[in-house]
């Protein structure tokens, strides 16, 4: 053990002294901060969306230049060879390489963190759980620097492999680009790829639940690490004359590479896609604040194999970021899905087969994707009464107006000058919209709430004014009465209807980047119960 203690800090040492590998290490990754932080530095949160890519990018770094750079160059400078004629095990030489390596890696996230909360981002939600996973990851991505540094032969190879490895990490892996935004084969793709479960692990302790929904994930990281770690110690080689090509067991490579098959493999037999990446149909429908039906025994639904499958495919790896946004907003609970609220109502999820095309729902038969209430609902939003606004909506537990979702801008309270003119385009082209002149009444308040919705989800300056624009168009177009119903059965049914006016949203000089629908519909159906609140009565209308 003393042995073991004593290479780890010849090996700290070393590397410390080694300035390319400190650049990789520390340089590199703050290098990626301020990138990310100079294109996203209008959001409210700062940095919140994007830490899990940034230390994930520091692992990475790590792992595809720092590790092996520095292994690779002791093997060059004949380092190793001397090693081996020290008397310890050369297992425990590589375990203390590891462990260096493992605690470089901790001190470059722990320095990556800290600039990131000096730049304004609040503390991770779970700071604990943040360090388990980090571990993982860091074990994933050592085994793959192990891999790498055993199949280089010098340091320009070592940079050469490490490119090879890490931009197409960064472009499908989902590091650098958000997987909702690839095309279907990429997203399917990067199932095959360990940066993508390092991210949304990560993310889920800075934002979400911590490591309740990581399960896959963590076993991912483990495979893959796992795999990694037995090629690159079969594969070890002491002296720099012991070239790759020339030396028995390069076969090797295939445990590890077949690591990151099977992985892809169990990710596409159980339907693991990103909630941001699924279909609109496929979706669950999101439980608002608002909907919030008074607590009731819990009664097990009949099960069946293919319910479970489609229950569990439906489950979203990570809490997307509004939950947070509501915590550090409001300070309150806002019933958010996965809490242990016992008012907040549970999504019944259908098949995509079985969903209805048109917002008008039948009597006999419940609308798709629906919000299962313990007692009966009106059969079509004609039906709706005051009575069943009062039974299963609250107003009192709703996003702060002047907070991150779905904000609202006071009466009082005056835009800058570019979002004063693209807020007199919205109000002046907004009546002639094509999506807000649908005939299903439904449909045209919905598309009309995504007008709000969109701005909010993407964080634009002018997401607090256009809310205002679209509740006063709607109250000039339809009739309060039924647009009080319509309100209702929005907030009740989410996820019904389509989104196709998001892709609209053009006319109204919006941007054409690609938006996350399951939270465009969430915030849509929020704004909707916060103009119902106002037009009851029960909301002021200036804002809270």
């Amino acid at each position: 053990m003393h042995a073991a203690l004593q290479q780890l800090r010849i090996s700290l040492t070393l590397h410390y002294r080694n300035k390319m590998a400190l650049i990789y290490s520390y340089l590199f990754p703050l290098i990626f901060l301020l990138a990310f932080y100079v294109l996203y530095r209008y959001e409210r949160v700062v940095l919140a969306r994007h830490m899990g890519e940034l230390l994930t990018v520091s692992v990475l770094g790590g792992a595809c230049f720092g590790l092996p750079t520095t292994m690779v160059s002791e093997r060059e400078r004949g380092v190793w060879r001397r090693y081996r004629l020290a008397p310890i095990a050369t297992s425990m030489l590589v375990l203390s390489v590891i462990a260096a390596r493992y605690l470089i890696l901790v001190t470059a996230g722990l320095l990556q963190l800290a600039v990131a909360l000096a730049m304004g981002m609040p503390m991770p939600q779970h700071p604990f759980d943040l360090w388990i996973v980090f571990t993982f990851v860091s074990f994933a991505f050592i085994g793959l620097g192990l891999v790498m540094a055993m199949m280089a032969d010098n340091v320009p190879a070592v940079q050469a492999l490490g490119q090879c490895i890490f931009l197409p990490m960064l472009i499908i892996g989902g590091i650098a680009v958000p997987i909702a935004t690839l095309p279907d084969w990429a997203q399917h793709l990067s199932q095959f790829f360990p940066g993508r479960y390092a991210v949304q692990a990560l993310q889920a302790c800075i934002l979400g639940p911590g490591l309740g929904n990581t399960g896959f994930e963590l076993l991912a990281l483990v495979i893959i690490g796992t795999g990694g770690t037995i090629a690159g110690a079969k594969m070890f080689r002491w002296d720099a004359q012991q070239r790759f090509a020339r030396r028995s067991g390069k076969a090797w490579v295939s445990v590890a590479l077949m690591s990151w098959v099977v992985v892809g493999i169990l990710a596409e037999s159980r339907g693991y896609t990103p909630a941001a990446a699924r279909s609109s149909e496929e979706r669950p429908a999101p439980t608002t604040a608002a909907t919030a039906p008074p607590p009731q025994p819990s009664v097990p639904a009949p099960s069946s194999p293919s319910a479970s499958t489609q229950e569990r495919s439906a489950i979203p790896p990570v809490l997307t970021l509004s939950e947070a946004e509501k915590k550090a907003a409001s300070g309150g609970t806002t019933g958010a899905p996965g809490t242990s609220n016992p008012r907040a109502t549970a999504p019944k999820n259908k098949p995509a087969a079985e969903a209805a095309p048109s917002e008008k729902p039948s009597a006999e038969k419940p609308p798709a994707n629906s919000v299962t209430l313990p007692h009966p609902t009106p059969p079509s939003w004609q039906a709706v009464t005051v009575a069943d606004i009062d039974r299963d909506l609250v107003f009192d537990r709703l996003p702060s107006d002047s907070g991150i979702v779905t904000p609202i801008a006071r009466d009082e309270e005056e835009p800058d000058p570019d979002t004063a003119d693209h807020l007199r385009f919205i109000q002046e082209n907004l009546p002639s919209w094509q999506p807000g002149k649908v005939a299903d009444p439904v449909q045209r308040v919905r598309n009309m709430l995504y007008v709000a919705a969109v701005p909010d989800v993407q964080q634009q300056p002018i997401e607090r004014f256009a809310a205002q624009a679209v509740f006063y168009q709607l109250q000039q177009d339809i009739p309060k009465d039924q647009l009080i119903k319509v309100l209702y059965w929005i907030a009740l049914h989410p996820t019904d209807g389509d989104d196709k006016a998001v892709g609209d949203l053009w006319a109204l000089r919006f941007t054409s980047d690609p938006v996350d629908l399951e939270q465009t519909r969430e915030r849509a159906a929020i704004y909707g119960v916060k103009l119902l609140g106002r037009l009851l009565g029960k909301l002021p209308h200036g804002g809270s």
